[in-house]
């Protein structure tokens, strides 16, 4: 059975990007440019993986990570923190997420990175 990563980023050619690499990589990949209702997406898509963009529109990726991660039934999900900001560290640790990745970011970091946390 495929495994699925969503990813939240408003920057169309990033979720582009990414959903042809991982796709290529055998994922099924849902993507969202908001993180307005996200609890509903996650339910709608049940991924395995989440990569969540620091400046997502609505609430912002920290929020929108802080609320996964306190759910009950999808803390479980590995977030993976990306942007192009400079203490992307600091940021990802504030919002709760498993891991980050710095944009710009290598593609082979990205494939590496998600099988990693798909194979715990």
């Amino acid at each position: 059975m495929k495994k699925t990563v969503l990813i939240f980023d408003d920057d169309v050619n990033i979720l582009e990007l990414c959903s042809i690499i991982l796709t290529e990589c055998g994922y099924e990949v849902a993507t969202s440019e908001t993180s307005h209702n996200i609890i509903e997406k996650v339910i709608e898509t049940n991924p395995d993986a989440i990569l969540m963009d620091n400046w997502i529109p609505d609430i912002g990726g920290i929020e929108a990570t802080r609320i996964l991660k306190k759910h009950p039934d999808f803390k479980h999900i590995p977030v993976i923190y990306f942007s192009a900001n400079n203490d992307i560290k600091s940021l990802a640790e504030k919002a709760g997420a498993d891991v980050h990745l710095a944009k710009p970011f290598d593609l082979e970091d990205l494939e590496n990175l998600i099988k990693s946390l798909l194979e715990k």
